[in-house]
């Protein structure tokens, strides 16, 4: 059994006003030095040892992501 780890961005020429949002209660509350936040998501996966990284790209391409505004990363690992 594998553990997969996949990581969703916005491309940057994506406004993301959820990270704009965010930035500004960060201001609100006194935080400084923050330049910019960009928020994404982390899906986790469960697959068998036969599972390849073409296969996980593969599903993030028709289904996980939207490849169209969004980019993303592949962790394998090995459950421990």
């Amino acid at each position: 059994m594998k553990k997969v780890n996949v990581y969703v961005t916005l491309r940057e020429s994506v406004l993301d006003p959820q990270g704009v949002a965010v930035k500004g209660g960060l201001d609100h509350l006194g935080f400084t030095g923050i330049e910019s936040v960009r928020i994404g998501k982390m899906i986790e996966l469960q697959v068998t040892d036969e599972t390849t990284e073409a296969m996980v790209q593969e599903m993030c391409e028709k289904l996980l992501v939207n490849t169209v505004i969004e980019n993303y990363e592949i962790e394998m690992g090995v459950l421990a």
